[in-house]
């Protein structure tokens, strides 16, 4: 029996990398076809998924942690975040009594084309979610979370070489 229990761990660990690598291809694609409709590059795509996510997450970023989290100078970031600004995809705002810190926000004409442009995949998303209880969610929660755990110290660990 525990013969057959660690050959089905196998399976499943490699059948849930797979997945996993198809999910990342296939989220690359859709993100790439946003990124080319919209003229941006793949940095351009990285940041304002960023910046999405940490406005979600409640936690603003600002421009040196932008640059942190997708590994840019702060010149380039500087040049990145004018770029953005301009086409009108994220803005600067001033929200803390120390004016000299600046967060980046999504700007509405950038929100208002990612949503028209992701809306039609949201209630596939959901139809998909819609089939697990909420403890089955939160293992799958749960392991996401330790796998990009596992890739950003990766990340880190090679940005440090």
């Amino acid at each position: 029996m525990e013969g057959n229990e660690t050959a089905e761990r196998r399976r499943l660990r490699g059948d849930l990398v797979d997945l996993l690598n198809t999910y990342s291809s296939e989220a690359n694609h859709i993100g790439h076809a946003f990124a080319h409709l919209h003229r941006l590059n793949a940095t351009d795509l990285h940041a304002l998924l960023a910046v999405m996510h940490a406005e979600r997450r409640g936690a603003p970023l600002t421009p040196g942690k932008l640059g942190e989290a997708i590994g840019l100078t702060s010149g380039a970031t500087t040049a990145l975040i004018d770029r953005l600004e301009r086409g009108g995809h994220l803005r600067r705002s001033r929200e803390s009594a120390d004016r000299r810190v600046v967060h980046l926000r999504y700007a509405d004409a950038g929100m208002a084309l990612a949503l028209s442009f992701f809306a039609p995949l949201s209630p596939r998303t959901d139809q998909v979610m819609a089939q697990f209880g909420v403890g089955e969610l939160q293992t799958i929660e749960k392991f996401l979370h330790g796998m990009i755990s596992a890739l950003i110290s990766y990340r880190d660990e090679l940005r440090s070489h």
